[in-house]
């Protein structure tokens, strides 16, 4: 039996899945193979470096019944690199892991039920250990209740929002599923969702995404079958400290009580800053690491897919466009993150007199405008090297940030040309501002900022203008502050067992813990954090 992951089959967008399989069926041909193997479609991606040949690369799965690779691994290897191929990797084998009931001093309690939490809830109730999830915020309807009750009145509710809540904050995003981790895990995660009724064509995109307007369903999904397999989700109650016995957490203590539990995952979200602020109590101490800040950019997604795909723009195969831009400036990263074609600026505040931006959009990714992040580098040494201290440096640009947009919830916003030319006051008029429904004031964005993310900003928009024609558009907006790019600490466990050094079934994951970065990664590291749970806690 043979299974191959053929690569780099080049086609027109016009160009679908079954000439991808016949064009992989035609390179087994010409190096003497078994053209009539099962080929299936792994993975395809665009290839828009330049516009004026856009194309589409696919990746084909081949299985036969016949081994046609040669035992000698120099051989096998000269085979594979005439063929573009690569051997099939492993699979994520559930039936490796034990079955476990639920242990005498009680079930494991997770902590948040973002993309960490959920899938290392999921993986336990599975397995028959019948977790505890905690989630601070409400469910998703009552989420959504939330979010449309700020937005109308602005009046914020801090524990149930466009951050908190069942999905945690990639409830309310793209819902992109793109990882650049090497790990069975991730594609289990893919078909999980697929399960649970994602667009399959997740499974073979190489930037897949789900869209806020699925993600929402998929979480009550998940939910329903957390519980139907023994699980219990406590909406509306947060962690608020620890009971220990023995250099172990005996009991969570909760808004809703003490919860006795026999691990206890800690999946909080990069936005729990006050668990942040207790675990020094109990001798976790979190370390402060690189994370950034910036502004959300919009253009309409019409220019945006002509600056990239040319005279293919708008072709169904194509989608709306895509783009990952990165420079560095005096030393320091400016890079493009999250980007949301057809998509919305959206506030992700959690706090009272702070204004946060994030970017969502839909499945369809039919909306006017394209938006992503503008984010520079924040090192440790630029907030004083403390966790104190770097909780502190985005709570401050926060606060500026609500302040020059005049309060209640309001956004500051400028044109590129007033940030690039060091004036302000140009209203947007072109390309408006979709944060809010528009509820944005102007303002002098290097007036919120320290002189080194405004020099950064500046070289950076420049370097992708020079990419990327018409990114530095003089009426393009931007919109601040977005703080929330990545969590600015991290909780130290051990690398073998993922637990704390300080308590051993104490097990922090996630994007809140400083160890994934998006929805995938962090549903990975869940499930591996579930795994140290099931083979040894």
């Amino acid at each position: 039996m043979t299974e191959l992951i053929l690569n780099d089959l080049i086609l027109p967008p016009d160009g679908g899945e079954a000439e991808a399989c016949a064009l992989a069926r035609k390179r087994l041909k010409e190096n003497g193979l078994p053209a009539r193997a099962e080929t299936s479609v792994y993975r395809f991606s665009v290839d828009a470096r330049r516009r004026q040949n856009v194309r589409l690369v696919w990746s084909v799965r081949v299985r036969t019944e016949e081994d046609f690779l040669p035992a000698e691994e120099a051989e096998k290897k000269a085979l594979l690199a005439r063929l573009h191929a690569n051997e099939a990797g492993e699979t994520y084998d559930l039936s490796r892991l034990p079955e476990r009931a639920v242990p005498p001093k009680g079930p494991p309690v997770i902590v948040g039920m973002g993309p960490a939490g959920l899938f290392a809830a999921l993986l336990l109730a599975k397995k028959g250990m019948r977790p505890v999830l905690l989630e601070r915020g409400g469910t998703v309807r009552e989420r959504i209740a939330a979010r449309d009750a700020f937005y109308r009145t602005g009046r914020l509710d801090p524990d149930c929002n466009v951050q908190f809540g069942a999905g945690g904050a990639g409830t309310f995003s793209d819902g992109k599923l793109v990882t650049r981790v090497n790990d069975p895990r991730c594609r289990f995660v893919l078909e999980e969702l697929a399960s649970l009724g994602a667009p399959r064509e997740i499974l073979t995109r190489a930037r897949p995404h789900v869209g806020t307007d699925l993600l929402p369903s998929l979480v009550e999904r998940a939910a329903e079958r957390i519980a139907a397999l023994g699980g219990r989700i406590l909406y509306r109650t947060a962690l608020t400290g620890f009971s220990l016995s023995g250099g172990r957490i005996a009991a969570a203590q909760t808004t809703g009580g003490e919860i006795p539990c026999s691990s206890l995952v800690l999946a909080c979200g990069h936005s729990a800053r006050d668990v942040y602020s207790f675990l020094p109590r109990y001798g976790v101490l979190p370390e402060v690491k690189p994370f950034s800040v910036g502004v959300r950019i919009e253009h309409t997604a019409a220019e945006i897919d002509r600056a990239m795909y040319g005279a293919l723009a708008g072709h169904p195969a194509l989608g709306h466009a895509e783009y990952n831009l990165s420079h560095r400036v005096d030393g320091r990263g400016v890079y493009t993150f999250c980007m949301c074609p057809g998509g919305e600026v959206v506030a992700a505040a959690t706090e009272e007199g702070g204004v946060v931006t994030n970017g969502m959009s839909p499945f369809a990714r039919d909306g006017v405008n394209s938006n992503a992040a503008v984010a520079v580098s924040v090192f440790p040494s630029d907030c004083g090297s403390s966790p104190e201290g770097a909780i502190a440096f985005q709570r401050e640009l926060e606060r500026r940030a609500f302040s020059l947009g005049g309060g209640g919830f309001a956004a500051p916003v400028s044109t590129v040309g007033d940030l690039m030319r060091g004036t302000s006051g140009t209203a947007p008029s072109r390309i408006l501002p979709t944060y809010m429904g528009g509820r944005c004031r102007t303002a002098d964005l290097a007036s919120l900022f320290p002189p080194f993310i405004t020099q950064a900003l500046r070289g950076g928009l420049a370097a992708f203008g020079r990419t990327l024609t018409g990114f530095d558009v003089s009426d393009a907006v931007l919109t601040a502050a977005e703080t929330r790019t990545s969590a600015p600490l991290r909780i130290p466990r051990d690398p073998e067992t993922l637990a704390s050094p300080v308590l051993s079934n104490l097990y922090p994951c996630g994007e809140g813990a400083g160890y994934a970065g998006g929805i995938t990664s962090a549903a990975a590291d869940g499930l591996r954090a579930a795994e140290k749970i099931l083979l040894g806690d």
